[in-house]
């Protein structure tokens, strides 16, 4: 995803696929929740400071939404995929926040989780690779559509990478978006959001920690930590 956009190419799709379901409605409050992630809470045992309030958090959305909108020329097409895990519940809030400003985006037929796992280059000589979770489409599937691919956190651009591979074993969108509530920097691939919640220069000491309450069961906020700080 080099520039502000990427056409999707399709690869190799069926042999790598991970497990899926493409039910008839997908309702946003099943793409979350406090199974899909390790709650920070128990990842960590120091606190470092909040950059992003749960009320920046909710405004950065708001803008997100707007300009989601205004760069499709409106909701035509469109689809929204979060990526596990915290990725999913963002991803439900930016399409609830379209429906309300166009009734015609129906966000349980828009919305969509895509997991990584089996395309993340850091699993293939995992000692113990990690376990493939489910990746639901949106109803009204991907074939020929925009998708806005949603995390919360751009760093490497690694995560992204394996997210393109993983969203082309499973249809040919037209056209690809990244929506991120944060970049932080220090990329190693050449992938760029097309949208931002917010630009923060971070430090190789340093780590951003995004809370949300689907995930983590606390009070949505955005943490820049030192990672001497982690247990």
């Amino acid at each position: 995803m080099s520039g502000t956009s990427v056409p999707a190419t399709g690869t190799n799709r069926a042999a790598r696929v991970a497990t899926t379901a493409q039910p008839e409605a997908l309702h946003p409050a099943a793409l979350g929740g406090p199974q899909s992630a390790t709650p920070h809470s128990q990842q960590a045992t120091t606190v470092g400071r909040t950059i992003l309030s749960e009320d920046e958090i909710r405004r950065a959305l708001t803008r997100i939404a707007y300009e989601i909108i205004e760069t499709n020329k409106g909701v035509d097409n469109l689809v929204l995929i979060g990526i596990r895990s915290r990725g999913v519940p963002l991803a439900a809030r930016l399409a609830a926040r379209i429906q309300a400003l166009e009734p015609t985006f129906t966000a349980e037929d828009r919305l969509g989780a895509l997991d990584i796992t089996a395309y993340r280059d850091d699993q293939r000589d995992a000692p113990e690779p990690q376990t493939a979770g489910e990746s639901l489409m949106p109803s009204v599937g991907i074939e020929g559509k925009t998708v806005v691919l949603v995390d919360d956190v751009l760093y490497s651009g690694r995560t992204v990478r394996a997210a393109l591979d993983a969203l082309n074993a499973h249809g040919r969108p037209a056209l690809v978006r990244l929506a991120v509530l944060v970049d932080r920097g220090h990329r190693q691939l050449p992938i760029r959001a097309d949208h931002v919640g917010k630009n923060l220069p971070t430090s190789a000491s340093e780590t951003v920690r995004v809370v949300l309450t689907e995930t983590d069961n606390a009070t949505d906020r955005v943490d820049i930590i030192q990672l001497g700080g982690l247990s």
